[in-house]
């Protein structure tokens, strides 16, 4: 039987609510600025109203978010993320992870995670996490989904993330318990864990961590968001396996602009340990009416 996972990311929900002058005495006059002059023209309109039409006809199982639901990290924006990831599918159905502009200012993440937390619930209570509950672990059909926050705030200009030892120990836990159960392991996290996959200014700081881990304890799959780009990567596995790490452009980024337009991917997941097959199908916009079309198709 086959799984299908769908993955989008860097929704970017919009437009902006109204924003009081006192919630622009921070980073968050940078951002205001950007949107303003750059991402309005591109992350507004019905791209994501179509984008999410196209991913939920084509019958995901599950549903992988990997985070920049927000702009700003308002409460208007936070509160509306939370609505707008129910309309995906019930907590059960969808898992997500937070991204840096859900982190945008201190307190935000907080805030954030409060409010989308029946998407990031653990099934696993033995497993020491983060204050705000990462990494956690659910369990769905032959797929383990585990969720690695990499989001924090950061000073203007910086869009970078961090993976601590901590949520590093607590992951090799949940891939080794993944592993002896015959799951198929995919893990999501925001930033993505690649040298030179991002600018300097918006790297992951724990690359090394990351990868060791991958390298020691194994996993089928890495999902990641943050570049707006559809990236395909590989890093070293458990016992000489390689292990697909895969972006996926913003899912709110209109057809047209400098970047590529908004896409899902699906991931079509079957055979059994040992012998897993998982077959990637990106579905991305290809003009200004219409559903989304089938662009790629690789085996993983």
């Amino acid at each position: 039987m086959v799984f299908k996972l769908a993955h989008i990311s860097d929704v970017h929900l919009g437009p902006l609510p109204k924003v009081r002058a006192i919630e622009l005495v921070s980073k968050r006059i940078t951002g205001y600025i950007n949107w303003k002059r750059n991402r309005a023209a591109h992350m507004q309109g019905d791209t994501l109203s179509r984008l999410v039409t196209a991913m939920q006809g084509a019958g995901p199982d599950h549903i992988a978010v990997t985070g920049d639901l927000t702009n700003l990290a308002l409460d208007d924006e936070i509160a509306a993320a939370a609505l707008w990831l129910g309309t995906l599918g019930p907590g059960e159905d969808v898992s997500a992870v937070p991204g840096n502009h859900d982190a945008y200012v201190p307190g935000a993440l907080a805030r954030a995670v409060s409010a989308w937390r029946a998407f990031m619930t653990t099934e696993v209570a033995d497993v020491p996490t983060t204050k705000h509950g990462y990494p956690y672990m659910r369990t769905r059909g032959p797929v383990a989904l585990i969720g690695v926050n990499s989001a924090v705030a950061t000073g203007p200009f910086m869009a970078s993330g961090i993976l601590s030892s901590k949520q590093a120990k607590s992951m090799a836990t949940l891939l080794r318990r993944a592993r002896e159960k015959g799951l198929f392991r995919v893990v999501m996290i925001h930033h993505p864990p690649v040298r030179r996959a991002a600018a300097p200014q918006k790297r992951l700081f724990g690359i090394r961590l990351f990868q060791s881990v991958i390298r020691a304890e194994g996993a089928e799959l890495v999902l990641h968001g943050h570049t707006h780009l559809p990236q395909r990567h590989e890093i070293d596995g458990r016992d000489g396996a390689t292990v697909p790490v895969i972006g996926v452009p913003a899912a709110g980024q209109a057809p047209g602009g400098h970047r590529p337009a908004a896409a899902f991917n699906m991931f079509e997941i079957g055979g059994e340990p040992g012998a897993w097959q998982c077959r990637l199908h990106q579905h991305a916009l290809t003009g200004k009416t219409g559903g989304a079309t089938v662009t790629e198709t690789r085996d993983l």
